[in-house]
């Protein structure tokens, strides 16, 4: 099965919501560097604990600021494939992500997106 494994947070001004996050729940924020976007990582908690980890970033364009969610996959273009048969598309191509994996945006038939992961799995 897979499962949810990120989150995303989309706002105009990354900078400025991050004392927010900060404050009311403890988030800690990390730039992310040689990413193909500007990209905050977001440590929610210790990693013995339930619960994931996220990002922070700009919405890209025609997207609106929101939350995203990113499911792990073991074949990025194998879901590729079940997502399109399934009546859902992808509105953001495969992409690799340095040092993380290949990354894709899709929407099911109902227009929620969500993001799909094949990890990097030679990164340790």
């Amino acid at each position: 099965m897979n499962r949810v494994t990120h989150f995303e947070i989309y706002t105009d001004d990354p900078e400025a919501v991050q004392p927010f996050y900060r404050d009311v729940f403890g988030w800690k924020f990390q730039k992310f560097e040689g990413g193909p976007i500007e990209y905050w990582l977001v440590t929610t908690g210790d990693d013995k604990e339930p619960g994931i980890n996220g990002g922070l970033t700009r919405p890209r364009e025609g997207q609106s600021p929101g939350t995203l969610n990113t499911i792990a996959v073991s074949s990025l273009d194998q879901s590729i494939k079940k997502i399109e048969q399934a009546g859902g598309n992808i509105c953001v191509p495969k992409m690799a992500i340095p040092k993380i994996g290949l990354l894709a945006y899709a929407q099911d038939p109902a227009g929620n997106v969500f993001g799909i992961i094949e990890p990097d799995t030679n990164v340790k």
